[in-house]
């Protein structure tokens, strides 16, 4: 533990490459999730080729995953930027089209009564009751891309997986297990914020805005 008092200047940086890089992929990841879950979820046949599909991706292995990617992209933070992407798909694609599949058929038909179109139906109405297991999707992925991209270190992309990494490989423990609990208490403050803006989020089932 005396390098948490020895270092806090390479923790706080390397903490901060870990940050941005997790915050790069999730964002990323989300943008391309919400449009996939969504046709997914409307079209039930395209939704399980999907599906499927990102299931046999996610069950590589990471380092598997980092393996392939390195002859395409090469060693950098490009390379664990896109695995970061793929691996949060599976999570955040399921929470999508779960989320709105579970939204009350009766609350689509009275908001397509009252005159909406599919689209304003899909923002106004299912997305607001969709969106605490959509939220419940964005922290599972966030937690697990945070422990994810200590293996970046592996490709030489940052992050706390550095610190691991030199610290398992000359032989200091100290060091390894300061990165590790870093990366810990990063899973966890982000586990309890997104915890709080899921329970934040929960609509009330049968609320309609006007049209």
């Amino acid at each position: 533990m005396s390098y948490l008092l020895r270092r806090p200047d390479e923790l706080a940086w390397r903490t901060l490459e870990h940050v941005e890089l997790v915050a790069l992929a999730l964002a990323i990841a989300i943008a391309i999730a919400l449009p996939l879950g969504i046709a997914c979820a409307r079209y039930p046949r395209i939704g399980g080729l999907v599906l499927g599909a990102l299931n046999v991706v996610y069950t590589i292995p990471s380092l598997a995953l980092l393996a392939l990617l390195v002859p395409l992209l090469g060693i950098g933070t490009p390379t664990a930027l896109v695995a970061l992407v793929v691996y949060a798909q599976m999570i955040l694609v399921r929470n999508v089209v779960v989320g709105l599949r579970g939204v009350a058929p009766s609350l689509v038909d009275a908001a397509r009564g009252l005159g909406m179109s599919r689209r304003q139906t899909l923002w106004r109405v299912e997305f607001p009751q969709a969106l605490p297991v959509m939220l419940a999707g964005v922290r599972l992925a966030t937690i697990t891309l945070i422990a994810l991209a200590t293996l970046a270190a592996w490709v030489n992309a940052g992050g706390l997986g550095r610190i691991v990494l030199y610290g398992l490989q000359h032989d200091d423990p100290d060091r390894a297990l300061a990165g590790a609990i870093v990366a810990a208490l990063l899973a966890i403050g982000a586990d309890r914020l997104l915890a709080w803006l899921e329970r934040r989020s929960a609509a009330p089932q049968g609320d309609l805005p006007s049209p």
